[in-house]
């Protein structure tokens, strides 16, 4: 089976969006139909994320594999219950270990919920989310953006979407974080959308696959 393709809804909006931006509308031209790209809302879409921070996509899909094989490890009391032995050898680092811990910890006392997230507007959500010790705003965007499909969310710290942005505009660098949340201003109120645009780009351009696209075992 392929990677799904958007629901009707977002494929809408995706066509308003590329109807308005000419780079945008020849990246599906080069790389093929954009992937439609989802995770497990709740502790294991944020853990997931968690994983997946500043490490290359080969490598977060190599830990999540063996993450997803312990048991308990994609319950908030079962991560509290495995032991750093274990954890590490999944591959996660003691910072990520702690990271863990603490979003575990977050949903077991009641600080975030599945639902309570959902409920909060976007800049709300991303707020209680990076409240979390471990937790910045990356990290939260990537949630809101493939676990809760949310379709103005814009992660502008991450790395790949400066590149792919300033390789699709013929920018002389790559564009830092203040500068490219500005220029995505030109993509509301679809900015989510505008960014799986730019990693598909971006993986075409680099041959690199996405975290979902690797293998787990």
């Amino acid at each position: 089976m392929g990677m799904p393709r958007p629901p009707a809804k977002a494929r809408a909006a995706l066509d308003r969006l590329i109807g308005s931006d000419p780079d945008l509308a020849g990246i599906e031209v080069r790389a093929g139909p954009l992937p439609w790209r989802t995770r497990t809302p709740g502790f294991p879409g944020l853990l997931q994320a968690i994983v997946a921070q500043q490490i290359s996509n080969q490598a977060a899909a190599a830990i999540w594999g063996r993450l997803r094989a312990v048991g308990g490890a994609l319950e908030p009391a079962g991560m509290l219950a495995l032991s750093d032995e274990t954890l590490r050898a999944a591959g996660l680092s003691r910072p990520k270990i702690s990271h863990c811990r603490s979003l575990a910890t977050a949903f077991v006392d009641g600080t975030l919920t599945a639902d309570g997230i959902a409920a909060l507007d976007d800049e709300a959500a991303v707020a209680a989310i990076a409240a979390v010790r471990g937790l910045g705003r990356w990290t939260a965007e990537v949630y809101l953006l493939f676990a809760l499909g949310r379709p103005d969310v814009f992660p502008a710290g991450d790395i790949a979407l400066q590149a792919s942005t300033a390789h699709l505009k013929g920018l002389p660098e790559r564009p830092g974080p203040l500068v490219l949340r500005e220029m995505a201003d030109a993509w509301r109120p679809a900015r989510g959308l505008a960014a799986r645009l730019l990693w598909h780009h971006w993986r075409h351009v680099t041959g690199r696959p996405a975290m979902d696209d690797f293998p787990t075992r």
